[in-house]
């Protein structure tokens, strides 16, 4: 895809997803910016895997149960642009690196969008399961919105968004093999996304509410006390790791599995 085309179909891409609250607009621009580096590398299939995250995830997301009317907490369904480059930075970048071999590049942007969408489907499916969260390390059952709890819903949920980036990626870049290797692949970084979320990411409680929370302000406005983790490792951060890793294990995939790959 020629780099003009891959700019103007990211950006209205972008603009679409800020037009509909999907998208701040610091979010919108890296997303024109990723949009534009992983078209221009990946080809029209990276742009139908691109399409198969964001537009579903975007729309799945704003299913979630609501939030009380109360000071949010810093970050809401509007994806910014730190959200915006750990569910795609990985994905531009590794297409990038693989530029010269389009095949390469798809399986590598395709493997990292379905982690991301994995984990975008998960929690926001899980949000509305009956059943209690269990602990993924543990396995003990935790309160909703507690790192490294995972649902049999959410599981589900992953697994649907793994896997339609994957067919949308493998279908029109005419690579089967892709679509059973990036669900799993996908569900696999969401399974890292909780483990990572469960042992090292900051953790905190407010003091006031009782609740569990990523942040060191709580949406009611009070200070939270730090619980464990890294205190600088936040969802964002964990989101970028997992993303990594699915882009990392795409491109060792695509040697293991492509034949005549070098």
């Amino acid at each position: 895809m020629s780099p003009i085309l891959a700019v103007v179909l990211s950006a209205a891409l972008a603009a679409a997803g800020w037009r509909s609250r999907a998208l701040t607009g610091p979010g919108a621009l890296a997303a024109t910016l990723i949009g534009t580096s992983l078209l221009a590398a990946a080809g029209w299939a990276g742009a139908a895997a691109l399409a198969a995250f964001f537009l579903p995830s975007s729309a799945v997301s704003r299913l979630e149960p609501p939030v009380p009317p109360i000071v949010g907490d810093p970050k809401g369904h509007r994806r910014d642009h730190w959200q915006v480059v750990a569910n795609g930075g990985p994905a531009a970048l590794g297409a990038l690196l693989a530029r010269d071999q389009p095949g390469l590049a798809l399986w590598v942007a395709t493997t990292s969008l379905a982690a991301a969408g994995a984990d975008t489907w998960a929690t926001s499916v899980g949000a509305w399961s009956r059943a209690a969260p269990r602990h993924l390390l543990t396995w003990r059952q935790v309160p909703s919105g507690t790192n490294g709890g995972i649902t049999l819903a959410g599981c589900l949920g992953a697994l649907a968004g793994a896997g339609l980036v994957g067919a949308a990626g493998g279908l029109a870049g005419q690579q089967p093999k892709l679509v059973g290797v990036a669900a799993a692949i996908g569900f696999s970084g969401m399974l890292l996304d909780s483990a990572l979320g469960a042992s090292v990411q900051g953790a905190f409680r407010c003091p006031v509410c009782g609740e569990a929370t990523e942040w060191r302000v709580h949406r009611c406005g009070t200070q939270t006390i730090r619980l464990g983790g890294l205190v600088w490792l936040d969802n964002d951060g964990v989101n970028l790791l997992a993303t990594g890793f699915a882009a990392l294990a795409g491109w060792c995939a695509w040697l293991w599995l492509v034949p005549g790959s070098p």
